[in-house]
């Protein structure tokens, strides 16, 4: 059985090997038992899905107990290193987000994402209170033992207005980077940062794997390779995706249309049940 050492070392390796780590964020142990069965190396949760999917707003509105709970769930369900988006730690003082770090890595957990937004007062944290906070993370995770991949988002493009100019915003994406990766960041994730110039800039000055998210006008995901992306998320998207092809069906049924959606669709119940059994055989 692969160690949560031995996982954490792998998903640093996924950011380093030259190719785009594209992660399909998931927010259930179905889910990540699809993706570990197509073929990928490795999960991540997104935090809106998993809100979302069990009924709260996006923002740390689900009560940290369930949320652990499930990551323990997703984490034991398949063999491949999983990465949980925790949004800002769900804490208000470091005391708390030390408490709760460690409650995380007992989940089994190799990655994190954590934001510079103050999900109370939804600011902007300091960059200096950004970087005790990513110390904080780097010492609590050395001092288990795990070397926790820290993926240190910063929501400069989402706070957009606070800028005059896009030099502006661009400059401070930048500075906060090289400071983030000071404190013990292992990547870089500038969210809603779509712009190819910019991309390419923050990839070139801050010197850590860049992950982009999948938004509108992002560069074709070919680009992004060239670019020296390491790594695309998907964010709440892949949740989006399949919930719309539900509604799609429910729409169509209420007109008495989409049998044949139904019966020829190839998820049968024995394509699930062969997916949850091996996480069936770890809960034996």
């Amino acid at each position: 059985m692969v160690t949560q050492k031995e996982k954490a070392v792998i998903f640093h390796q996924l950011h380093h090997n030259g190719e785009l780590l594209i992660l399909p964020n998931i927010w259930d142990p179905l889910g990540a038992l699809l993706l570990e069965s197509i073929g990928y190396k490795a999960v991540a949760t997104a935090s809106a899905s998993i809100a979302y999917s069990n009924g709260y707003y996006d923002g740390e509105h689900i009560p940290l107990t369930a949320l652990l709970d499930l990551f323990r769930k997703i984490v034991n369900s398949v063999s491949v290193p999983v990465t949980a988006d925790f949004e800002s730690g769900y804490a208000s003082n470091e005391e708390q987000l030390q408490e709760n770090i460690i409650q995380l890595l007992d989940t089994g957990i190799v990655g994190i994402n954590i934001e510079d937004t103050d999900t109370r007062t939804h600011t902007l944290n300091g960059t200096d209170v950004q970087c005790r906070k990513i110390s904080l993370i780097r010492k609590l995770a050395d001092e288990k033992g795990i070397p926790l991949f820290i993926n240190a988002r910063t929501d400069v493009f989402i706070h957009a207005g606070l800028f005059s100019t896009a030099e502006e915003k661009l400059k401070e994406t930048i500075e906060r980077g090289k400071a983030y990766k000071d404190a013990g960041a292992d990547g870089f994730y500038p969210i809603v940062m779509s712009q190819p110039g910019d991309i390419e800039q923050v990839v070139r000055h801050v010197q850590l794997p860049i992950n982009i998210i999948t938004i509108p006008g992002i560069p074709e995901i070919e680009v992004l390779q060239s670019m020296g992306v390491a790594r695309l998320s998907l964010g709440p998207s892949f949740l989006k995706v399949a919930l719309r092809a539900m509604k799609n069906l429910a729409e169509e049924l209420k007109s008495y249309k989409g049998l044949e959606t139904i019966t020829a669709n190839e998820v049968t119940s024995d394509y699930l049940k062969a997916l949850i059994s091996k996480s069936s055989k770890t809960d034996e």
